[in-house]
């Protein structure tokens, strides 16, 4: 039996925040036909406070990264569903693109992805298997050190 994505964020605990509003001249989320674009999300934690700060190879570690990246999705899921009403709406979940705040000589950007990739995962299952990019940036907005954007198909 399938539960639904809103069933499955209780059953796996995930406590969605209220969405963090857009910190520049944006919106969070654009739907065009099917497909739900949600911009960037920051690293915020529920208590609205940055889960890592800097770069990575620098002063964050990388399991501090990993964290960042699924707080970030997080943040993402929360942005859907504020825009859709209900996750279940989502058919599948299309790319995820992951901006790591990391020092030149950093080459785990990939390990730190996976935080976020893993989360989509858990919640959508099959359906939430993604295309993934991932680049290595020298800063992000309010020196968060993950940034997560993501592409949705809808019913």
């Amino acid at each position: 039996m399938n539960s639904s994505f809103d069933q499955r964020i209780i059953e796996l605990a995930i406590d969605l925040p209220k969405p963090p509003g857009s910190v520049a001249n944006y919106v969070a989320t654009h739907q065009v036909g099917n497909l739900l674009f949600i911009s960037g999300q920051l690293c915020v934690s529920p208590g609205g406070t940055l889960v890592a700060l800097g770069s990575l190879g620098e002063n964050v570690s990388v399991e501090d990264g990993i964290r960042a990246a699924r707080a970030a999705a997080i943040n993402v899921i929360a942005q859907a569903r504020a825009s859709l009403g209900s996750l279940d709406k989502i058919k599948r979940v299309v790319r995820l693109g992951g901006f790591i705040a990391a020092t030149s000589a950093f080459s785990e950007h990939a390990r730190v992805m996976n935080g976020a990739s893993d989360v989509i995962v858990e919640i959508f299952g099959e359906q939430g298997r993604h295309a993934r990019s991932t680049v290595g940036v020298s800063s992000l907005p309010l020196q968060a050190a993950v940034e997560v954007e993501a592409l949705f198909e809808l019913d």
